[in-house]
Parts: C-alpha cells; sequence; structure tokens
C-alpha cells in the first residue's frame, strides 16, 4: 500500500474572489476538484493511503474528502494552526509518513496525468534521499520564427520550451526529515540542500499533460483542457 500527501494548506491569493470562501484545492475543473483529480491519478498507480496536509479553510477539504471511504482510500490529516510553507507542511505529517519505506508528494495545485512510479527506482538507490518529476517548460507566449531577410517564417503557439522545470511531484525516503525546516518552503530550503550533497535524482516526463494553476488565467485553460485529461486518465 503505497502512500501519498498532498500539500493542500495554501491561501491561494492569486485566485481571489475565488479562494475567498473555497480554498484552492476545492476549486473545479470540469466535474470535480483539483484533489479529486490528484486521488484518482494516484489511485490508478495503486496509491491508497493518503496524508492531506491542511490549513487555510481545512474544514472545508475535510468536509469534501472525509476519511477517503467513498473516493476507495485512506484519508488522515496533517493541520496546520498557522501557515508552515510547503516544508515544514511535510515536516507536520512525520507521525503519518516516518514509517513507510518511500511516499511520494504532490503540490496541491497541479493537474497532471504523469506516473510517479519511475520515482521510486532512486529513493534509496545509493542512498539517494529523494526524487523529483520534471516537466518542460511551456512557454507563455506564442513564439515567432524569422528567416533570411527578416521575414517571418511561422508562428508557434505557446511550445514547450527547451527547459525542465519542476512539476511539483515528489518521492522522499524517511531520511527527508533530517532535511525539513519546521517552517520554510520545500523548493527553497530542502531541495537546493539535498542537491549540493548529492541525494536528489530527477525524473524527465516528456508527453505528459501537465498544469500548475495559480491563477485566474491557469484555471481558465484548465478548463478548456478538461476532456483532454479526462481521455488520457479514463475518466
Amino acid at each position: 500500500m503505497a502512500t501519498a500527501a498532498i500539500l493542500a494548506g495554501g491561501y491561494g491569493k492569486r485566485l481571489r474572489p475565488l479562494t475567498h470562501d473555497t480554498p484552492k484545492p476545492l476549486l473545479t475543473v470540469g466535474s470535480k476538484p483539483i484533489l479529486m483529480w490528484q486521488i484518482e491519478l494516484l489511485r490508478r498507480y495503486s496509491v491508497d493511503n493518503f496524508v492531506v496536509c491542511v490549513g487555510y479553510k481545512k474544514e472545508s477539504i475535510k468536509k469534501a474528502l472525509g476519511d477517503g471511504s467513498s473516493l476507495g482510500v485512506s484519508i488522515s490529516y496533517a493541520e496546520e494552526e498557522e501557515p508552515l510553507g510547503t516544508g515544514g507542511a511535510i515536516k507536520n505529517a512525520r507521525r503519518f509518513l516516518e514509517s513507510e519505506e518511500y511516499f511520494f508528494v504532490l503540490n496541491g495545485d497541479i493537474l497532471t496525468n504523469l506516473d510517479p512510479t519511475p520515482l521510486t527506482r532512486h529513493v534509496g538507490e545509493h542512498g539517494l534521499v529523494a526524487s523529483i518529476a520534471l516537466v518542460k517548460l511551456p512557454s507563455p507566449y506564442g513564439i515567432v520564427y524569422v528567416g533570411e531577410n527578416d521575414l517571418v517564417d511561422r508562428f508557434v503557439e505557446k511550445p514547450l520550451l527547451p527547459f525542465w522545470i519542476n512539476a511539483g511531484v515528489y518521492c522522499f525516503s524517511p531520511e527527508v526529515f533530517d532535511y525539513l525546516p519546521d517552517k520554510g518552503d520545500l523548493e527553497r530550503t530542502t531541495l537546493p540542500l539535498l542537491a549540493e550533497k548529492k541525494l536528489l535524482a530527477a525524473v524527465r516526463y516528456k508527453d505528459v499533460y501537465w498544469r500548475s494553476i495559480d491563477t485566474h488565467k491557469d484555471l481558465d485553460e484548465a478548463r478548456k483542457e478538461v476532456s483532454y485529461l479526462e481521455r488520457s486518465l479514463g475518466s
């Protein structure tokens, strides 16, 4: 039985006023909230034990998901009384995770169809503590190619750029708790430290769907793409 923690405690300030009453992970894309998409994705890969790290509007999330039985999974909650950051949130969930051989962690604002299981190959191997999923950086703008004599050759609408970015999906061994802050962001504390110590591996994902829901535009785009996401996940 594999376990995953979902980081769902943020304020979602850039999505106000939608997030005045609804926490960002409960905003709907298509027929279901972001959190439901994530749980259904991970269930496909034999994850049936979840820890949801909650803070802002935590009672709304607990009411929506319950104990997970209606979704065919088991859900526990690690509650924050004050914002702890992504690193602090994982550390706050230690009691649920430290006995696992490994566990997945997902940012609670991403939609993707990527298979997280390749991340497990690196954890524990040669003492590695963590692995991180990478996806290609999508350009926020269309690209213009210019040929000879400054003549415009063609337009490409929002292509993938030749750079890799953090997909917000991780696999950790319990050793990670030695590197997590009590309060602070994973991306600014733990991950750079693990990289410096050569304890962090990367898995590059090509040809997957991935979108981070940070702004109103992201949410609008995700809602336009929902039919593709449904097909890719067999929903």
